[in-house]
């Protein structure tokens, strides 16, 4: 059973993975790839998304919400949502493939639960089915409005692992 509330404490930054500072965490496989996954996408560099944890078949993501992120009418704009959705399932996904391959999204589905407005999204996807050529992920986004945690989106991706040509 996933909860939909919950409160936390709001102000920690997220880790930052790949510094010297930080370095790898042990337990997350092919770290190296979902480390580009994020750094070296212009749209998801761009909107601020930053990886928070991460583990064999998981992996966590925060946006700290800015007016930019917004519909026109306060809320957080779907858009967004999917995006993180769907950017950090291809991330859990991605650690579970070998260091010569990719994942490319093939399929995705979002529910929208709620109206999200707040001061940050926080993105949980897992691998509900990995594979050698297509695994399934699940994405629950939860926005944090005055130290509480609500999900507002969940989403369904089908991500396909694929090996580059001359890779």
């Amino acid at each position: 059973m996933i909860h939909t509330k919950r409160t936390i404490v709001l102000g920690l930054q997220p880790t930052v993975y790949g510094t010297p500072e930080k370095g790898w965490p042990v337990t997350a496989p092919n770290a190296d790839e979902v480390n580009r996954i994020f750094r070296s996408a212009p749209f998801i560099v761009d909107l601020g998304l930053q990886l928070d944890s991460l583990e064999p078949g998981a992996c966590t993501s925060v946006l700290l919400l800015e007016p930019r992120h917004l519909q026109q009418d306060g809320f957080v704009h779907a858009g967004v949502q999917a995006t993180v959705a769907d950017h950090t399932a291809g991330a859990a996904a991605a650690t579970l493939v070998s260091p010569a391959q990719i994942v490319l999204t093939a399929e995705f589905k979002i529910n929208f639960l709620r109206a999200a407005k707040g001061e940050r999204l926080i993105c949980r996807s897992k691998v509900l089915k990995p594979g050698t050529q297509l695994s399934v992920v699940e994405s629950e986004v939860f926005c944090i409005a005055s130290g509480t945690e609500h999900l507002v989106s969940k989403a369904t991706a089908t991500v396909a692992i694929v090996t580059p040509r001359g890779g």
